[in-house]
């Protein structure tokens, strides 16, 4: 017995929300979220400057081809980014064992300032830290020796997942020929979810480039003018800026790497950047609101509950994946007008 049209209908839409589902839990349970995160950002990258290009180039096949050539200068431009950052861990800059060195007598020098019931559980001098920190390396020598072919592979995924980006925005610029159902309601699950990665992260990076300028202002032109050069200084607004891509939690791992490396300096100076910090974030919540709230209508205790949640059960990714995740749901019980 075939079922009438409006009833068909719904079971198409309940059967495309399910494989949706399915599928963004499976992308966490197969650890494909390098993939999806690349893929995406490579498709809202080129759907977000493709329009403006396109007016200039009237025509199916000039689209086509507009396209086609943004996807390959973004790829192109992600690809470089990632091989510089490779190339500046490689470096005397970013070099992980020089950079502990610099670290060392920060450290030494936090031992002033921190109260006894915690200095008397740190080491003693650099070398003892040094030996404590080769000591857990030689511990962890497999795990770390899994992490490296972990982090392998997650390149390889992004690398994989840009190319699927720019192969579906080559593929949404073609004339599309008549579909099923069932394809066309996966469609729309797509397209939500692209436009809900496209609200989160342009906001949660407005954020974060806000957030670094005025911490970049703080460390490198107010303190100086004090007379104080807090150590590893650039470093510290680069970690800011990739911490405050993280909602929420991003803002408190910047704001204790700034506290701890100020407190090497003095008790005063460690007061004075928490201060700073907790100003700067409380006229910043002002202008979050209006980024987020704007975006997808969030407050920041709704996205917390979702990212302690998420990590529970699926770990690192499912943090990650939980601010992208709760604005795809929102983003569809709204077009339901269930909320």
């Amino acid at each position: 017995m075939s079922l009438p049209s409006a009833q068909f209908q719904t079971r198409i839409i309940q059967a495309s929300y399910v494989l949706a589902a399915l599928s963004l839990l499976l992308v966490l349970h197969l650890r494909l979220l390098p993939v999806l995160i690349a893929g995406l950002l490579v498709y809202a990258l080129v759907n977000a400057l493709a329009p403006s290009l396109q007016r200039h180039f009237p025509g199916t096949r000039a689209h086509w081809l507009v396209v086609a050539l943004l996807a390959a200068i973004v790829v192109g431009l992600l690809t470089a980014a990632i091989a510089g950052g490779l190339a500046y861990l490689g470096s005397e800059h970013g070099n992980p064992s020089l950079l502990f060195e610099r670290l060392t007598p920060v450290v030494e020098r936090a031992r002033d300032q921190l109260p006894a019931i915690i200095v008397n559980h740190l080491p003693d001098n650099s070398e003892q830290i040094r030996e404590a920190v080769m000591g857990w390396l030689k511990e962890h020598a497999a795990q770390l020796q899994l992490a490296g072919k972990n982090a392998a592979r997650m390149i390889v995924h992004l690398l994989i997942g840009m190319i699927l980006g720019a192969m579906l925005s080559l593929q949404s610029a073609l004339p599309q020929g008549s579909v099923g159902p069932l394809a066309v309601a996966l469609n729309t699950r797509c397209v939500n979810l692209a436009v809900a990665f496209h609200d989160i992260v342009f906001a949660q990076f407005k954020i974060s480039a806000l957030n670094t300028l005025f911490t970049a202002i703080f460390l490198l032109i107010v303190l100086p003018l004090f007379g104080v050069n807090l150590p590893l200084a650039k470093t510290l607004v680069v970690a800011t800026f990739i911490c405050g891509l993280l909602p929420v939690l991003g803002n408190l791992i910047s704001n204790t790497l700034i506290f701890v490396i100020g407190l090497s300096v003095s008790l005063w100076v460690a007061i004075a950047s928490l201060t700073f910090l907790v100003v700067i974030h409380k006229l910043e919540y002002f202008l979050n609101a209006r980024i987020i709230g704007g975006q997808i209508r969030a407050r920041a205790w709704q996205l917390l509950i979702s990212m302690l949640v998420m990590e529970a059960a699926f770990g690192i990714a499912g943090l990650i994946a939980a601010p992208i995740y709760y604005a795809y749901l929102k983003r569809e019980l709204e077009q339901a007008k269930l909320i």
